[in-house]
């Protein structure tokens, strides 16, 4: 039935020509738009470091799920687009420009440079549903997207109002938040109009994956960026060059779990699965962003570790290395929660193994080589032994 929907709106110029059963290809225009956010994920990582407290801690937060959603809506909305069709890059162009903008905003979001981050945000959000619902008028999928673009309407009053009102922006922000991440589940729901159903989005799930991964990927070279940016301007000592190695391994770790434990999980699932949309919508949109984020996370902590390997660590390195891992764990529990029907105990073991090593590495003034090596052998001991227990399919 879905693939019939698919086919049917397939012929529109500005769409994808996929036939029944065929997977959309990755474009470079796709690929393209994604070295945007190599840098907005730099920026967001700096930010973190600039604001290690509470307050930036969710300042940080807020600035990622908005950069996170507008690379989501893009990505999903691709599927049906045809990036390579001549409207369909100058959109793409156009969205990469407000992404650039959203990440050049990133340092003064919460001062100087709001209006930038919150029009590039709203303006992206809009064009992209507005031009959708164009390009599939007369479709049930036009009805989708014009619901989904009055939704970012209705939060970018509350991103905007936090511009206007500096003194309650982060609240304000936050309240935007929920709204854009909770649209989705609540099927754009509009008074007299109804929900969209799942079954009227004819998602492609494999070419949503590989597009993920793809932003994963990114997301851990934003480590190495980091960590050889530093090592570039440091003198190479033993503890420096030790606790590079230790960084060099964790990222081993977090991909290792990602894309030889989980990827399988996700490609075997949207190979069989018939409804792949809402596999896409909690796999993909929600838990790979918490994946992302935790990434982004564990970018900070080799951050912190390798430029101080031989100090006793304090409060904020010792929370980023166990948040982290942690987080990525969370969302790789949610992936394969969502993809294999499990929630695989050892991930929540490892959690716990990571916040007992960050306790006892701070009340015993340890420093970032221990903190670090404590780290990379739960996460090597994870890595190791998930697979025999049955977390990988």
């Amino acid at each position: 039935m879905k693939a019939t929907i698919f086919h049917n709106l397939a012929p529109k110029a500005a769409l994808r020509n996929i036939g029944p059963g065929e997977t959309p290809r990755v474009t470079n225009v796709e690929l393209f738009f994604d070295l945007v956010y190599v840098f907005a994920i730099i920026q967001l990582s700096h930010f973190l470091l600039a604001h290690d407290n509470w307050v930036g801690a969710l300042e940080a937060v807020t600035l990622f799920a908005a950069a996170w959603w507008a690379w989501n809506y893009t990505s999903w909305a691709t599927n049906w687009l045809d990036p390579d069709h001549a409207s369909g890059r100058v959109l793409m162009i156009v969205l990469m420009a407000c992404a650039l903008l959203m990440a050049i905003a990133i340092p003064h979001a919460f001062s100087s440079r709001a209006g930038l981050f919150v029009g590039a945000y709203v303006a992206m959000a809009l064009i992209r549903a507005g031009y959708m619902s164009i390009v599939f008028r007369g479709e049930q999928m036009g009805r989708n997207y014009a619901q989904l673009c009055a939704w970012s309407a209705i939060s970018g009053v509350f991103w905007i109002a936090g511009v206007v009102f500096p003194s309650a922006r982060l609240e304000l922000w936050i309240i935007a938040v929920v709204i854009d991440y909770s649209a989705p589940y609540v099927g754009f729901w509009l008074p007299g109009q109804g929900a969209t159903p799942m079954d009227s989005w004819p998602l492609r799930g494999l070419h949503l994956l590989e597009r993920n991964q793809q932003v994963f990927i990114i997301a851990l070279g934003e480590s190495i960026l980091l960590m050889g940016g530093l090592l570039v301007s440091q003198s190479l000592g033993a503890g420096v060059i030790a606790a590079a190695a230790i960084g060099f391994l964790l990222i081993i770790t977090l991909w290792w779990i990602y894309f030889v434990h989980l990827a399988e999980a996700g490609e075997h699932s949207f190979e069989h699965a018939a409804d792949h949309t809402r596999l896409a919508r909690a796999g993909l949109a929600y838990a790979h962003g918490v994946m992302v984020c935790g990434a982004i996370v564990v970018a900070v902590a080799i951050e912190l570790i390798v430029a101080h390997p031989h100090d006793a660590i304090h409060a904020p390195t010792a929370l980023f290395a166990f948040a982290g891992p942690t987080i990525f764990l969370v969302g790789s529990a949610m992936f394969h929660r969502t993809m294999a029907s499990k929630l695989p105990v050892c991930y929540l073991l490892a959690g716990v193994a990571l916040a007992a090593w960050a306790w006892l590495a701070l009340t015993m003034h340890l420093n970032g080589l221990w903190l670090g090596g404590g780290m990379l052998v739960v996460m090597i001991t994870l890595a190791a032994t998930a697979h025999r227990e049955g977390a990988a399919v």
